[in-house]
Protein backbone atom coordinates (compact mmCIF):
# COMPACT_ATOMS: atom_id res chain seq x y z
CA UNK A 1 0.00 0.00 0.00
CA UNK A 2 1.30 3.46 -0.86
CA UNK A 3 0.19 7.06 -0.68
CA UNK A 4 0.66 9.52 -3.52
CA UNK A 5 3.47 11.98 -2.92
CA UNK A 6 2.54 15.68 -2.63
CA UNK A 7 5.23 16.71 -5.09
CA UNK A 8 7.92 15.15 -7.21
CA UNK A 9 9.54 11.87 -6.29
CA UNK A 10 8.43 8.31 -5.63
CA UNK A 11 5.21 7.48 -3.76
CA UNK A 12 5.51 7.30 0.01
CA UNK A 13 4.82 3.87 1.57
CA UNK A 14 1.97 3.87 4.10
CA UNK A 15 3.04 0.65 5.79
CA UNK A 16 6.68 1.57 6.38
CA UNK A 17 7.71 1.62 10.04
CA UNK A 18 9.77 4.69 9.15
CA UNK A 19 6.58 6.57 8.27
CA UNK A 20 6.06 6.92 12.03
CA UNK A 21 9.36 8.80 12.49
CA UNK A 22 9.15 12.59 12.84
CA UNK A 23 12.25 14.78 12.41
CA UNK A 24 12.06 17.89 14.62
CA UNK A 25 14.53 20.77 14.22
CA UNK A 26 14.41 23.33 17.04
CA UNK A 27 15.32 26.86 15.90
CA UNK A 28 17.35 25.91 12.79
CA UNK A 29 19.38 28.92 11.63
CA UNK A 30 20.51 27.99 8.11
CA UNK A 31 18.22 27.05 5.19
CA UNK A 32 21.08 25.01 3.72
CA UNK A 33 20.99 22.72 6.76
CA UNK A 34 17.23 22.40 6.41
CA UNK A 35 17.70 21.36 2.78
CA UNK A 36 20.45 18.89 3.68
CA UNK A 37 18.20 17.41 6.36
CA UNK A 38 15.46 16.95 3.75
CA UNK A 39 17.93 15.18 1.45
CA UNK A 40 18.91 12.84 4.30
CA UNK A 41 15.24 12.12 4.98
CA UNK A 42 14.66 11.27 1.32
CA UNK A 43 17.69 8.97 1.33
CA UNK A 44 16.55 7.10 4.43
CA UNK A 45 12.79 6.85 3.87
CA UNK A 46 11.37 9.47 6.26
CA UNK A 47 8.90 12.13 5.15
CA UNK A 48 7.74 14.24 8.11
CA UNK A 49 9.77 17.33 9.04
CA UNK A 50 8.72 19.73 11.82
CA UNK A 51 10.49 23.09 12.20
CA UNK A 52 10.15 24.97 15.49
CA UNK A 53 10.78 28.73 15.34
CA UNK A 54 12.77 28.29 12.17
CA UNK A 55 14.73 30.76 10.09
CA UNK A 56 12.80 31.87 7.02
CA UNK A 57 13.33 29.75 3.92
CA UNK A 58 12.26 29.56 0.29
CA UNK A 59 10.80 26.14 -0.66
CA UNK A 60 12.02 26.60 -4.24
CA UNK A 61 15.55 27.18 -2.94
CA UNK A 62 15.34 24.12 -0.69
CA UNK A 63 14.53 21.89 -3.63
CA UNK A 64 17.32 23.53 -5.61
CA UNK A 65 19.73 22.24 -2.94
CA UNK A 66 18.00 18.93 -2.24
CA UNK A 67 16.88 17.76 -5.68
CA UNK A 68 13.72 15.69 -6.16
CA UNK A 69 12.44 16.25 -2.63
CA UNK A 70 9.33 18.29 -3.41
CA UNK A 71 7.13 15.68 -1.72
CA UNK A 72 8.88 16.19 1.63
CA UNK A 73 9.19 19.97 1.28
CA UNK A 74 5.44 20.33 0.74
CA UNK A 75 4.83 18.33 3.93
CA UNK A 76 7.01 20.55 6.15
CA UNK A 77 5.18 21.76 9.24
CA UNK A 78 6.31 25.01 10.86
CA UNK A 79 5.56 25.26 14.58
CA UNK A 80 5.64 28.10 17.07
CA UNK A 81 6.21 25.83 20.08
CA UNK A 82 7.85 22.52 20.95
CA UNK A 83 4.47 21.31 22.23
CA UNK A 84 3.01 21.67 18.75
CA UNK A 85 5.91 19.78 17.16
CA UNK A 86 5.68 16.89 19.64
CA UNK A 87 1.90 16.68 19.67
CA UNK A 88 0.83 13.03 19.74
CA UNK A 89 4.30 11.45 19.83
CA UNK A 90 4.90 8.48 22.11
CA UNK A 91 8.72 8.60 22.30
CA UNK A 92 11.25 11.41 21.81
CA UNK A 93 15.00 11.05 21.30
CA UNK A 94 16.94 14.27 21.89
CA UNK A 95 20.37 14.53 20.25
CA UNK A 96 23.10 16.51 22.01
CA UNK A 97 26.88 16.70 22.17
CA UNK A 98 27.00 19.08 25.15
CA UNK A 99 27.78 17.99 28.69
CA UNK A 100 24.87 18.63 31.06
CA UNK A 101 24.88 19.24 34.80
CA UNK A 102 21.90 16.95 35.35
CA UNK A 103 22.52 13.23 35.47
CA UNK A 104 20.85 11.73 32.41
CA UNK A 105 21.20 8.28 30.88
CA UNK A 106 22.86 8.75 27.50
CA UNK A 107 22.69 6.27 24.65
CA UNK A 108 24.03 6.08 21.09
CA UNK A 109 22.12 6.33 17.77
CA UNK A 110 22.10 2.58 17.13
CA UNK A 111 20.56 1.68 20.49
CA UNK A 112 18.16 4.62 20.28
CA UNK A 113 16.91 3.50 16.86
CA UNK A 114 15.90 0.09 18.20
CA UNK A 115 13.93 1.67 21.05
CA UNK A 116 12.28 4.26 18.80
CA UNK A 117 11.13 1.69 16.24
CA UNK A 118 9.74 -0.47 19.03
CA UNK A 119 7.55 2.45 20.15
CA UNK A 120 6.79 3.38 16.52
CA UNK A 121 4.55 0.33 16.27
CA UNK A 122 2.10 2.16 18.54
CA UNK A 123 2.37 5.77 17.41
CA UNK A 124 4.58 8.58 16.08
CA UNK A 125 8.12 8.96 17.44
CA UNK A 126 10.45 11.94 17.10
CA UNK A 127 14.14 12.63 16.76
CA UNK A 128 14.87 16.11 18.11
CA UNK A 129 17.81 18.36 17.19
CA UNK A 130 18.81 21.86 18.34
CA UNK A 131 20.10 24.97 16.66
CA UNK A 132 23.48 24.97 14.96
CA UNK A 133 25.33 27.22 17.42
CA UNK A 134 24.02 26.04 20.81
CA UNK A 135 22.19 22.75 20.33
CA UNK A 136 19.17 21.99 22.51
CA UNK A 137 18.60 24.15 25.61
CA UNK A 138 17.94 22.22 28.82
CA UNK A 139 14.25 23.05 28.93
CA UNK A 140 13.77 21.56 25.44
CA UNK A 141 16.00 18.54 26.09
CA UNK A 142 13.78 17.90 29.12
CA UNK A 143 11.09 16.82 26.64
CA UNK A 144 13.29 13.97 25.38
CA UNK A 145 12.55 10.55 26.84
CA UNK A 146 16.02 9.39 25.81
CA UNK A 147 19.17 11.45 25.27
CA UNK A 148 21.45 10.49 22.40
CA UNK A 149 25.07 11.42 21.75
CA UNK A 150 26.86 10.52 18.53
CA UNK A 151 30.28 8.98 19.33
CA UNK A 152 33.10 11.13 17.94
CA UNK A 153 36.66 12.11 18.78
CA UNK A 154 37.24 14.96 21.25
CA UNK A 155 36.01 17.24 18.46
CA UNK A 156 32.32 16.53 19.10
CA UNK A 157 30.79 19.32 17.01
CA UNK A 158 28.83 17.94 14.06
CA UNK A 159 26.98 19.78 11.34
CA UNK A 160 23.23 19.66 12.03
CA UNK A 161 22.36 17.81 8.83
CA UNK A 162 25.21 15.35 9.40
CA UNK A 163 23.79 14.49 12.82
CA UNK A 164 20.33 14.01 11.32
CA UNK A 165 21.75 11.73 8.61
CA UNK A 166 23.51 9.53 11.18
CA UNK A 167 20.32 9.22 13.23
CA UNK A 168 18.21 8.37 10.18
CA UNK A 169 20.81 5.93 8.87
CA UNK A 170 20.65 3.90 12.10
CA UNK A 171 16.86 3.98 11.99
CA UNK A 172 16.91 2.82 8.36
CA UNK A 173 19.22 -0.09 9.22
CA UNK A 174 17.21 -1.06 12.29
CA UNK A 175 14.02 -1.07 10.23
CA UNK A 176 15.61 -3.73 7.96
CA UNK A 177 13.86 -2.24 4.92
CA UNK A 178 11.49 0.61 4.07
CA UNK A 179 8.51 -1.66 3.44
CA UNK A 180 8.42 -3.37 6.82
CA UNK A 181 4.84 -3.43 8.09
CA UNK A 182 3.68 -2.13 11.45
CA UNK A 183 3.06 -4.80 14.07
CA UNK A 184 0.13 -4.73 16.53
CA UNK A 185 0.66 -2.76 19.77
CA UNK A 186 2.96 -4.54 22.20
CA UNK A 187 0.80 -3.64 25.22
CA UNK A 188 -2.93 -3.60 26.00
CA UNK A 189 -2.72 0.11 26.86
CA UNK A 190 -1.14 2.55 24.38
CA UNK A 191 2.15 4.29 25.20
CA UNK A 192 1.87 7.60 27.01
CA UNK A 193 2.02 10.70 24.82
CA UNK A 194 4.27 13.71 25.32
CA UNK A 195 1.25 15.71 26.54
CA UNK A 196 0.38 13.05 29.15
CA UNK A 197 3.96 13.10 30.43
CA UNK A 198 3.82 16.90 30.84
CA UNK A 199 0.54 16.60 32.78
CA UNK A 200 2.17 14.02 35.05
CA UNK A 201 5.18 16.26 35.73
CA UNK A 202 2.89 19.21 36.52
CA UNK A 203 0.89 17.11 38.99
CA UNK A 204 4.08 15.68 40.51
CA UNK A 205 5.49 19.17 40.98
CA UNK A 206 2.29 20.38 42.69
CA UNK A 207 2.29 17.34 44.96
CA UNK A 208 5.92 17.83 45.95
CA UNK A 209 5.33 21.54 46.62
CA UNK A 210 2.36 20.64 48.81
CA UNK A 211 4.48 18.49 51.13
CA UNK A 212 7.35 21.05 51.14
CA UNK A 213 9.66 18.59 49.40
CA UNK A 214 11.58 21.44 47.73
CA UNK A 215 12.13 23.25 51.02
CA UNK A 216 15.73 22.04 51.34
CA UNK A 217 16.30 20.76 47.82
CA UNK A 218 17.02 22.42 44.47
CA UNK A 219 13.71 22.40 42.59
CA UNK A 220 15.08 22.30 39.02
CA UNK A 221 17.43 19.37 39.65
CA UNK A 222 14.74 17.37 41.47
CA UNK A 223 12.21 17.80 38.66
CA UNK A 224 14.78 16.92 36.03
CA UNK A 225 15.57 13.74 37.95
CA UNK A 226 11.85 12.97 38.19
CA UNK A 227 11.61 13.29 34.40
CA UNK A 228 14.56 10.96 33.90
CA UNK A 229 13.10 8.37 36.27
CA UNK A 230 9.69 8.25 34.57
CA UNK A 231 11.16 8.32 31.05
CA UNK A 232 13.32 5.33 31.96
CA UNK A 233 10.33 3.46 33.37
CA UNK A 234 8.30 4.20 30.19
CA UNK A 235 4.85 3.73 31.75
CA UNK A 236 1.98 3.15 29.35
CA UNK A 237 -1.03 5.48 29.27
CA UNK A 238 -2.95 3.59 31.96
CA UNK A 239 0.05 3.40 34.31
CA UNK A 240 0.78 7.09 33.82
CA UNK A 241 -2.83 7.95 34.70
CA UNK A 242 -2.40 6.02 37.97
CA UNK A 243 0.76 8.00 38.80
CA UNK A 244 -1.11 11.26 38.15
CA UNK A 245 -3.94 10.15 40.43
CA UNK A 246 -1.44 9.52 43.24
CA UNK A 247 0.00 13.04 43.07
CA UNK A 248 -3.44 14.62 42.68
CA UNK A 249 -4.65 12.80 45.81
CA UNK A 250 -1.63 14.05 47.76
CA UNK A 251 -2.66 17.64 46.99
CA UNK A 252 -6.31 16.97 47.88
CA UNK A 253 -5.42 15.24 51.13
CA UNK A 254 -3.11 18.05 52.23
CA UNK A 255 -5.83 20.59 51.38
CA UNK A 256 -8.32 18.70 53.58
CA UNK A 257 -5.83 18.58 56.45
CA UNK A 258 -5.14 22.30 56.15
CA UNK A 259 -8.87 23.15 56.10
CA UNK A 260 -9.45 20.92 59.12
CA UNK A 261 -6.78 22.71 61.13
CA UNK A 262 -8.11 26.10 60.08
CA UNK A 263 -11.63 25.14 61.20
CA UNK A 264 -10.47 23.87 64.56
CA UNK A 265 -11.58 20.33 63.91
CA UNK A 266 -10.14 17.60 66.15
CA UNK A 267 -7.32 15.54 64.76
Amino acid sequence: MTRTADGGGAPLPLDSVLSAVRVVLYEPQDPVNIAATIRAMKNMGCSDLYLVRSVEYDPWRLEGIAHDTGDIIKRIRTCATIEEALNGVVRVAGFTARRRAAKRDVTNPKAASVELLDFARSGPVAILFGREDKGLPNEILDRAHIVVTIPTTEHASLNLAQAVLIALYELHLSAADSTRTLAPPRKDAPPATAEEYEQLFADAERGLYTIDFFKTRFHEHIMRSVRTLFYRAAPDSRELALLRAIFIEIVRTMDRIAKGKAGGLPR
